[in-house]
């Protein structure tokens, strides 16, 4: 049982871990004795070399040592020569898979950000804000004048309340695809809708094209439902298709997962013209495709969705929400199919949870005509708060690199000569908590990124860079 010969998995599991008092072998072996209690290590797993973990977690090798003997202290490790430090059975420990880990997933640390209570780290695992004026402006509306009509109305519409369905079809035909109502499935949020298209297309052993770098969050649902990842790169247009076409006809994938407008962490809008070689590949090898459009808008230029390419008999579900552009905790989506294929998802979806709230539906419903004034307004914001902190970066951390991104709410930089794993580490000793490149990439490549949000205020983001400055002045042994 070798899960963590690359030290970096065991790293991830224990996340947070120098917060608190006491010294750092103390709050290490607490952090590790945690991990085995709650089920995240399992009985007979072996630890990393005290040598490995060390050079991991960026601390002195007598660190590691003193905290595995007081492991061993407590009977929740055993060593032995020839077959290192493994864990021992504990009473009382939850049993092995139930901590709720996805197998070779890697977005388990950025959901248990949301999952813990605040702490004095500054976490940059996700890009998120409040939400807009405009919803509390609906919400009273909605209250005043559309309440009495929900009540008298069941309540379960599995497919989405038809006036949410209806002003989702009119979105997606403003934007160059055709819609019809029946076309529209509502969600509960994006996340719902790539659960949904991974229980109807995907299979054990079955395989999933994705982009390189990418959302984790989004490839363990994938993993969860066992299928195999397939990576292919970006460029400046978006993925590649030289890949996507050699991928296609090697593995003969079950679903194609693609984020086009806009890139999460690159920024990178794909253009029109990778958009219809994008479909033209799918439809040649018959593959489903899932795009995702919740990260951004793109500006009103954007291209229309891939959809917009496909011929009619290409299966190409487009999935949006509210999240971003108006507020995380309105969860409200939708996918965009044809008819046949939102039939089959609605299924799914009432197997699910029967629908979704129907006052949520209908707040959305009364905010979609909005979107656009919403968008230019939280894109102002967005422009001030990046103008800010690249000026910020020009000053305190000249050598990273990064493009300017045609969208969405973070920065994808490049730590030159450095992994970003080790910089996450010290990083979060000056109270800063980073998502590595390697975490946002299937194959685990991309070690010398990481993605930084600037959704935060100027105050925040001057703090943010100063103690990212600080961290890597100590990992680089110059001042930052």
């Amino acid at each position: 049982m070798d899960r963590f010969r690359d030290p970096g998995a065991l790293a991830e599991i224990l996340g947070d871990w120098t917060s608190g008092p006491g010294p750092l072998y103390g709050k290490l072996a607490r952090a590790l004795r945690r991990a085995v209690l709650d089920g995240s290590v399992d009985p007979g797993e072996r630890l990393p070399s005290e040598r490995a973990l060390a050079a991991a977690l960026v601390v002195s090798r007598a660190t590691v040592v003193t905290a595995y003997d007081e492991l061993r202290g407590l009977g929740i490790v055993d060593s032995r020569r020839g077959s290192g430090t493994r864990v021992v059975r504990q009473p009382g420990a939850s049993r092995p898979g139930a901590d709720g880990r996805v197998p070779g997933g890697r977005a388990t640390s950025i959901f248990q950000r949301l999952i813990d209570a605040p702490a004095e780290v500054i976490s940059l695992r996700h890009a998120m804000e409040g939400a807009v004026p405009e919803l509390g402006e609906e919400l009273a509306a909605l209250l005043a004048e559309d309440l009495p009509g929900l009540m008298e109305d069941t309540g379960y519409h599995p497919s989405g309340l038809p006036a949410l369905r209806a002003a989702v079809a009119a979105r997606f035909t403003a934007a160059g695809l055709r819609t019809g109502p029946e076309q529209v499935l509502v969600t509960t949020g994006v996340s719902q809708a790539l659960a949904l298209a991974a229980q109807m297309y995907l299979r054990r052993r079955s395989v999933v094209v994705v982009e390189s770098p990418g959302w984790p969050g989004c490839f363990d649902v994938f993993r969860a439902a066992g299928a195999r990842l397939v990576a292919v790169p970006l460029d400046a247009d978006g993925i590649r298709v030289d890949g996507l076409a050699r991928a296609c006809a090697k593995h003969r994938p079950d679903l194609l997962y693609v984020m086009p407008t806009v890139h999460n962490p690159t920024g990178t809008l794909m253009s029109r013209a990778r958009r219809r070689r994008v479909a033209e590949i799918a439809a040649e090898h018959r593959v489903p495709v899932l795009e995702d459009g919740a990260y951004g808008a793109g500006g009103p230029d954007a291209p229309p969705p891939i959809a917009a390419y496909g011929p009619p008999e290409a299966e190409i579900l487009s999935a949006d929400s509210l999240a971003k552009s108006v507020w995380g905790g309105l969860r409200t989506g939708w996918v965009r199919a044809p008819a046949g294929t939102v039939e089959r998802l609605a299924r799914h979806k009432a197997l699910a949870d029967l629908g979704s709230p129907v006052l949520d539906q209908a707040l959305a419903a009364r905010l979609l005509p909005r979107l656009p004034e919403i968008a230019a307004a939280r894109g102002a914001v967005l422009r001030e708060r990046l103008d800010h902190l690249t000026a910020l970066l020009g000053e305190r951390l000249p050598e990273w690199r990064f493009d300017p991104p045609a969208g969405g709410s973070a920065l994808w930089i490049e730590l030159p000569g450095r992994d970003a794993r080790a910089f996450a580490q010290v990083a979060l000793r000056y109270g800063v908590e980073v998502v590595p490149g390697a975490t946002m990439d299937p194959s685990g490549a991309h070690d010398g990124y990481l993605r930084l949000p600037y959704t935060f205020p100027a105050d925040v983001l001057t703090e943010v860079t100063a103690r990212l400055a600080a961290a890597w002045g100590e990992l680089t042994g110059r001042p930052g």
